[in-house]
């Protein structure tokens, strides 16, 4: 079994019966597949990056908990620690579970220049678009141009949701 399907199992467990998570979770990681494809992203900075998406969220319901709400600096602060337990039985390095957990704990964070984040927030923000999460009037244009720098993120945000919002 490869380390993304123990990881979206682990996921699934956790949030269950949560669909919507499950699938806002499932949705992120396949765009984040897409993006680094795209932007031919080395093989070991994917298998980061996948987890990372599969994992992006996993703070939400103790936020919700302790906090009333899902707040994503909440989600931040509150999730790596989740997601460090769930990486127990996965094949990770320290290294790499410590790289995960920064992804998980920087997502809702756009002033650091890491590309693997960079991936992790485009593809979160596409899903997030189509989802709804923006208010009625949301500018998606001038959100493309703060949030988008991959090439590959910025075609499938205009193909996606621009072509659709506007």
């Amino acid at each position: 079994m490869e380390t993304t399907d123990i990881i979206v199992k682990k996921m699934i467990d956790y949030n269950a019966p949560d669909m919507k998570r499950i699938n806002h979770a499932l949705k992120v990681t396949a765009f984040s597949q897409a993006i680094s494809f795209g932007e031919n992203v080395k093989n070991e900075d994917r298998k980061i990056i996948e987890c990372a998406a599969v994992l992006h969220d996993i703070g939400i319901h103790e936020a919700e908990k302790q906090y009333g709400c899902s707040d994503g600096k909440l989600q931040e602060k509150l999730g790596p620690d989740i997601a460090l337990k769930l990486l127990v039985d996965a094949d990770f390095t320290d290294a790499e579970k410590e790289r995960v957990c920064f992804l998980i704990g920087h997502h809702h964070t756009y002033n650091i220049d890491d590309f693997c984040l960079q991936i992790l927030i485009e593809a979160d923000f596409i899903v997030n678009s189509d989802e709804g999460d923006f208010p009625d009037g949301t500018d998606y244009r001038a959100l493309k141009t703060r949030i988008f720098k991959t090439k590959t993120g910025t075609e499938l945000f205009e193909k996606l949701i621009l072509a659709d919002k506007n």
